[in-house]
């Protein structure tokens, strides 16, 4: 009851006239960030993070809400429309969504994608809301050697999983780690990687490593290969923006069973809803075999229906995870947490206790943003196609500007400006050699509290490593690690040997 209660609360400042427009405002910005090829859902909320600051905490936090699934939904109109998903985790839509456009049903589609989406996102918000209290609480019974074992928990799934390779996973684990010890270090007082740049003395602002690494990387990498590709075509999207009686009953049991493979994979850090994504997909492609009249490979609509609710319910659950345990499971909650450092709260146990009206709103206002997702997706998809008419030069040139008046609006300092350049062309440097991001944004984010806590705990044990796995809770933590990345990896070389488009 109590929780019904904190939720209408939660309803009333998310429905203010003020933070309505917020979340629409976040809802327009996330998508027409998502849409665009390469940028993704992600780099809509790093891109967007500096500009949040001049709101109080409860506006920022729901504009984000409203970039965080606007972002979302954005991925795969553009993975849809031009066969290039603006996000990994839009990729195996793209299958099946990209042959409904050819085929003409482009705005079925994107419809499909939509209500998938909202699906996956609603049932997922609703569990955040009833259950995060109880995890809050479950969670108060965390230490030290526990928010260590999270910590470790993060890194190592992270870095394992979200690479093709396990050495570029935990490289860009070493980067983060390095990143995060710049700086004087807490215990004695002693500077590292500072170069003896005062500037550096307080370590690097998140906010500059995400814009550096997300979005001013994704730039020069656009940059460093606008010569090489070809124009791109795209498909109209005009038409009828909702499913007839019978494609709606094709895509309701795909997007419930997306949804079931969704849930699940938002509390384990593992980067990110692509596996889930490729699994809905995947397991939907199973199915289809066993019909009397297979669709996939000809633009079937259940292939489209299940990833997308899959990814958008993995990101619903990801919110639990990021509020209660304040565990980033991905890159974007990773910003999310960044953003809530910033504010000066640190997402977990005590979140609902210290900043409950705060968490509340956040949680309604995620609903509100589904809401809102619809009302400007459905009818106005076309509209959003448009901004890939836009020339690549222009564009993120103009990106590229945001991304330096942002940085140096948030610390008005030069040296973050060279910093911005600088893991900018890293992001560069990474996406060339494909080694993930995202360890590096946990790693950066999760270090310095990994690192207090580690010290704490060796502190009161007396240099004891045993006090690092000495209770329950640690040792469930490090099986479950265990099993978490046994498990992906196995349902991974699975996935990839089903997709077979």
């Amino acid at each position: 009851m109590d929780t019904f209660t904190h939720l209408l609360e939660g309803f009333s400042t998310a429905l203010s006239p003020i933070n309505l427009l917020w979340v629409t405002i976040g809802a327009v910005l996330g998508t027409a960030v998502g849409v665009l090829p390469g940028l993704g859902s992600a780099m809509a909320v790093a891109l967007l993070l500096p500009i949040t600051f001049s709101l109080d905490p409860t506006g920022a936090f729901i504009m984000f809400a409203g970039v965080y699934y606007g972002g979302l939904f954005g991925d795969s109109i553009s993975g849809i429309l031009l066969n290039t998903p603006g996000n990994s985790s839009a990729i195996a839509s793209t299958f099946e969504g990209h042959k409904m456009a050819l085929d003409g049903r482009a705005p079925q589609a994107l419809a499909t994608a939509a209500i998938g989406a909202v699906i996956g996102g609603l049932i997922a918000t609703t569990l955040v809301a009833f259950g995060a209290p109880y995890m809050a609480q479950l969670a108060t019974n965390f230490g030290s050697a526990e928010f260590f074992a999270l910590a470790v928990f993060a890194f190592v799934a992270t870095s394992a999983v979200v690479a093709d390779s396990v050495l570029k996973g935990l490289a860009a684990l070493v980067i983060g780690l390095a990143v995060a010890m710049i700086g004087i270090e807490p215990q004695s007082g002693a500077s590292r990687f500072t170069m003896g740049i005062p500037e550096l003395f307080d370590g690097v602002s998140i906010i500059t490593v995400t814009v550096g690494l997300l979005a001013l990387g994704e730039v020069l990498r656009v940059a460093s290969t606008a010569r090489r590709k070809g124009p791109e075509t795209s498909i109209n999207s005009k038409g009828r923006p909702f499913l007839s009686r019978a494609e709606f009953r094709k895509a309701l049991p795909a997007w419930l069973r997306g949804t079931g493979f969704g849930l699940p994979f938002g509390v384990i850090p593992v980067g990110g809803s692509e596996i889930p994504t490729f699994l809905a997909y995947g397991n939907e492609r199973r199915l289809d075999r066993k019909r009397r009249n297979p669709e996939f490979g000809r633009g079937a609509i259940r292939g489209v229906a299940a990833p997308e609710a899959a990814g958008n319910a993995t990101s619903g659950t990801a919110m639990g995870a990021l509020l209660t345990l304040g565990l980033p499971t991905s890159a974007t909650a990773a910003i999310m947490l960044a953003a809530f450092q910033q504010y000066g709260m640190q997402p977990g146990p005590l979140m609902f206790d210290r900043n409950g009206d705060l968490a509340w709103a956040l949680i309604a206002s995620l609903f509100v943003g589904l809401v809102v997702l619809v009302i400007l997706n459905m009818p106005f998809a076309s509209i959003w196609a448009r901004l890939l008419l836009i020339p690549r030069p222009y564009l993120y040139a103009g990106i590229a500007t945001f991304c330096a008046f942002g940085v140096y609006a948030n610390s008005t300092s030069l040296v973050d400006l060279g910093l911005l350049l600088a893991f900018g062309l890293l992001g560069l440097l990474m996406r060339r050699y494909e080694v993930p991001v995202a360890p590096v944004l946990i790693a950066a984010i999760l270090g310095p509290m990994a690192e207090t806590e580690l010290t704490r705990t060796l502190a009161v044990s007396e240099g004891s490593l045993t006090a690092l796995a000495a209770s329950p809770i640690t040792i469930t933590i490090y099986l479950a690690l265990f099993a978490t990345i046994g498990g992906v990896l196995i349902s991974r070389l699975r996935a990839r040997r089903s997709v077979d488009v």
